[in-house]
């Protein structure tokens, strides 16, 4: 599946794939304009959807109510990073749940593909491509860059370009 980003203005990145266009901004104090989750906040809702789309399944499979469903995913981070450094996600399961069922249903939601993807992760490659004459980029057939060449010639980064920015 591809994911197309388009820069619609200020801060913002949409990400369109399938029939669906995911709009991310910055926070006002990072220069956006708040008008939605920025990229990192989208990717911890991830885990917490898809913990939450596992409870429901297995709620829905055995006929429980999900009425009073719900999961909290609590994000601690490393204050010099950052980045999470443990997430928790506390389940409190439906009204009239059976008690025998929680074990099965904590299980259900550790399954998460998104938690999977995390302790199992691809390889990332970032390449270089050029415009196309409709606006869109095409990859090129040489000279791909990675990550960890971005901005460098000869070995060295270019001047004024460490490659590694970041909105933080």
């Amino acid at each position: 599946m591809d994911f197309v980003v388009d820069f619609p203005g200020g801060k913002r990145v949409d990400v369109s794939f399938g029939a669906f266009v995911v709009p991310t901004d910055q926070p006002a104090a990072l220069g956006g304009a708040d008008e939605a989750p920025a990229p990192f906040d989208l990717f911890l809702a991830s885990i917490a959807a898809c913990g939450g789309i596992y409870a429901l399944g297995f709620c829905q499979a055995r006929g429980l109510s999900t009425t009073g469903l719900r999961i909290t995913q609590r994000v601690e981070t490393d204050p010099t990073t950052h980045l999470p450094t443990r997430v928790t996600l506390e389940v409190t399961p439906p009204m009239g749940f059976p008690e025998k069922s929680l074990p099965a249903l904590l299980r259900s939601v550790e399954t998460c593909k998104v938690k999977k993807a995390i302790l199992a992760p691809p390889s990332f490659e970032v390449r270089a491509a050029t415009a196309a004459p409709t606006g869109h980029c095409v990859p090129l057939d040489q000279g791909e860059v990675d990550l960890g060449t971005r901005g460098v010639q000869g070995g060295r980064p270019l001047a004024g370009d460490s490659g590694d920015w970041s909105p933080e």
